[in-house]
This record gives structure tokens, C-alpha cells and sequence, in this order.
């Protein structure tokens, strides 16, 4: 089960490494991960995605994170109501004959064009995962080039 977390923390050099420290040493993977500060520069707030089925020792790390000095708070998204978003930036081949195709695809996500140049053209899309997934799709037939993808955010409601 995939488990979305929040971190926030000062911000300060080798918090991220520590965290990371934390999952790696329990064998999880972290799927995604996004760092920014926040409105306060001294703070910074992680959204961490991680794989994990034995919820007893998520637990144990959640519990390592809230008692790491430099961590202020720790939430767990999975079972709250939550909003989570994900950008993707993805190089696609374009041609003018393919381009009412291709504004078409766009209008149904949350997308827009943001460079053309010659045979390609680059796209911005902010979404849910599965938004995302389905305009991945859509695009394939046009050949995707390049595809680069932000970590998930999230924020309870």
C-alpha cells in the first residue's frame, strides 16, 4: 500500500539525508519525494510516498521521525482527506497536422503547451496520479520524447 506522508521541518542541512536514513534502513523504498520551503524560510515541508504492507513498522518510523530533532510535525495522508498533486513536464513530437489532436488531449486535463519549437513540443500538466497517467496515454501516440515528474504534494483539507 502506498502511504503518503508530510514532514515538516526546519530547514537546515542534513534533515533530508536523516529522513531518508530513516526508510531506507527499514527497506522502503521512497516512491516520491518533494521538498520546498515554506512561507517561513527557516521551515521546510517534505511530501514523502512510500510502499509499505507492514503498517507496524511504518509506524516505528513515523514515530523515529516525530523524535528527530530538527522534525516539527508528521502526518500520515493515507486514511485523512487530503488534496495531492503531481507536474509533469513531457516532450512530445508534434507536427501541425496532429495539432487539433493534440489541443484536444490537452483540454481535457489540466495541461497546457509551454515551449514549441520545430517537430516538438513540450507540455506542462498538474493532476492527480491517475489524471496524469490517463493524459500519459492519450499523448503516446503522438511519441513521447522526454517525460520529467515532480513528487507528489499533498495538503489536508
Amino acid at each position: 500500500m502506498k502511504h503518503t506522508i508530510s514532514v515538516s521541518v526546519e530547514n537546515k542541512p542534513g534533515v533530508l539525508a536523516r529522513i531518508a536514513g530513516l526508510f531506507s534502513a527499514r527497506g522502503y523504498n521512497i516512491a516520491s519525494l518533494a521538498v520546498s520551503e515554506t512561507l517561513d524560510p527557516t521551515l521546510s515541508y517534505m511530501t514523502i510516498v512510500v510502499e509499505a504492507e507492514d503498517e507496524k513498522i511504518l509506524e516505528q518510523v513515523k514515530k523515529q521521525l516525530n523524535k528527530l530533532i530538527d522534525v516539527i510535525t508528521v502526518t500520515d495522508f493515507t486514511k485523512k482527506e487530503h488534496l495531492d498533486r503531481e507536474l509533469i513536464l513531457v516532450k512530445v513530437k508534434y507536427c501541425a497536422k496532429d495539432k487539433t489532436k493534440l489541443e484536444s488531449i490537452i483540454n481535457r486535463y489540466v495541461a497546457k503547451v509551454i515551449q514549441h519549437k520545430g517537430d516538438t513540443a513540450i507540455l506542462e500538466a498538474v493532476g492527480e496520479q491517475q489524471q496524469i497517467k490517463g493524459f500519459l496515454e492519450d499523448l503516446k501516440p503522438f511519441g513521447i520524447k522526454e517525460l520529467i515528474r515532480t513528487g507528489r504534494i499533498a495538503m489536508a483539507y
